[in-house]
């Protein structure tokens, strides 16, 4: 049973020297390939991290999970060794289609080219798929190279217990508040005139009233007068008709 291990052992170690030694040329190959379809998918921004880094540190058998544009002009990357770091951060040593991601199971863990760092899977399908805090957005962008994949996220990696450890905060303009007005003097209540007596105004008919009242007498003397006036001379009449009998 030794003799038949050892030379297996042998030629499993032989064949990983010689695609080591191979593999350099195409994988040098296979990551311009996927640059022009990064940037077919419009990723300017990650191509131009890939071009910042030493061409020797992707040499295919890698899958990179590239943030947009705007996530990536929204993120602080001070020096080149933040360069490496974000790009071992954002990929994965073996070249993964979507499919092959898909077979993850939920809470598996997902190693990256940073050794310090790997990625929690939740997989709830092919519409909400998330490698540790960001969802694959657009997959197989790179498929034309036979050892480089890339995928779209929609956002940074984090990395576990630092607070957006690259991510630049957007600082938004404070909003000048219109002065608030001073407080006007309140006018202090004048007194009010006290109500001057008004005279005390006389009926409209009491002038009236009173002075018919008053020649009541009088007139009742008059007219008791004139009766008596007249009815002497009824009576005077009718004694000179009975003296004329």
């Amino acid at each position: 049973m030794a003799t038949y291990v050892k030379p297996a052992l042998m030629i499993m170690a032989l064949m990983i020297i010689i695609s080591s030694v191979v593999a350099s040329p195409s994988g040098n190959k296979d990551i311009s390939v996927a640059v022009e379809e990064m940037e077919r998918a419009n990723y300017f921004t990650f191509v131009m991290l890939i071009n910042m880094v030493p061409p020797n540190l992707f040499q295919g058998n890698v899958t990179f999970l590239m943030p947009s544009d705007r996530s990536l002009s929204r993120t602080m990357i001070p020096a080149q060794n933040s360069v490496v770091d974000l790009l071992l951060r954002h990929s994965i040593p073996s070249p993964l289609l979507f499919d092959h991601l898909l077979h993850l199971p939920t809470n598996s863990m997902l190693p990256t080219s940073n050794p310090d760092l790997m990625l929690k899977v939740s997989n709830s399908g092919r519409r909400s798929l998330f490698l540790g805090n960001v969802k694959i957005i657009s997959p197989n962008i790179c498929t034309r190279g036979y050892s480089v994949r890339c995928h779209g996220i929609d956002g940074v990696i984090s990395i576990p217990g630092l607070a957006s450890p690259i991510t630049c905060p957007r600082v938004a303009s404070p909003l000048l508040a219109p002065p608030s007005p001073s407080p006007s003097p309140s006018p202090s209540p004048s007194p009010s005139p006290s109500p001057s007596p008004s005279p005390a105004s006389d009926p409209p008919h009491g002038a009236a009233y009173e002075t018919s009242v008053g020649g009541r007498p009088q007139m009742e003397l008059a007219l008791t007068t004139c009766m008596a006036f007249v009815w002497l001379l009824y009576l005077t009449k009718l004694t000179k008709t009975v003296c004329l009998i």
